[in-house]
């Protein structure tokens, strides 16, 4: 159990470890969170296993997936944890905000209600993750055009007041689902990356591993060819432990 928590908490491995034929140089945890029915579930079987289920059923408790990517030369295995909307579930799904290096909040862009909520799943976010999490705002179902009851400006103004990334994104044809989560990992490895340099420097001046204080890190947003979803963390993340 406690090798299992410190590969969720996505700490880099030491030495890389073997996973079979493949090597792992480290391990991001990821949550998704927002209201059911949004499309947590189905986000991550599209980005997961390139899977859309028409019958999917809500989902319970907490289920995770994992797919292994390729990002700047390093080999990061996401562990994305789906997390039940229902409220009866809030209190245990909280204890699995901890460690994760990454978010994912999703809402409907056809239900104005589940964008209503999403303030406060970033106030629950933020009072149960670490505080260097790396956070992305979709709006799902993007598809629905005729249904839309939320604007996009609406999201887009969210986001760049709290420092999120956004994307809208359609898990039924797959739209903007790769380029969601490729942009958060990447984000996640820059952070993950700077604070190991940090580090480093730190055990070279002062002969041990100092813990980081008050670093700040700028983070650059997403290709340039994404439109709407390639609106930029305006914020820079800061990254203190």
């Amino acid at each position: 159990l406690k090798k299992m928590n410190g590969e969720m908490s996505g700490e880099d491995l030491e030495g890389r470890q073997e996973r079979g034929h493949e090597k792992i140089d480290y391990v991001f945890k990821v949550v998704v969170i927002g209201d059911s029915a949004v499309g947590k579930t189905q986000i991550l079987s599209r980005f997961a296993k390139n899977e859309f289920c028409f019958d999917s059923k809500s989902t319970i408790g907490v289920e995770f997936q994992t797919r292994t990517v390729t990002i700047n030369s390093k080999v990061i295995k996401a562990q994305i944890w789906d997390t039940a909307g229902q409220e009866r579930y809030r209190a245990v799904t909280s204890a699995y905000y901890r460690g994760a290096l990454g978010a994912v909040l999703v809402y409907d862009i056809t239900k104005r209600q589940t964008f209503d909520h999403v303030a406060r799943w970033v106030e629950e976010l933020r009072a149960h993750a670490d505080n260097t999490i790396v956070i992305t705002l979709i709006g799902n179902k993007a598809d629905l055009v005729d249904l839309r009851v939320v604007p996009t400006e609406d999201a887009v103004e969210f986001a760049e007041d709290q420092g999120l990334y956004f994307f809208e994104t359609s898990a039924l044809t797959g739209d903007n689902v790769e380029a969601a989560f490729f942009n958060l990992l990447e984000k996640i490895y820059n952070v993950v990356s700077k604070k190991a340099l940090s580090c480093g420097n730190r055990r070279t001046k002062d002969g041990d591993a100092a813990m980081l204080k008050g670093l700040k890190i700028d983070v650059v947003g997403g290709s340039e060819h994404l439109e709407v979803s390639e609106m930029r963390k305006l914020s820079a993340c800061s990254c203190s432990s």
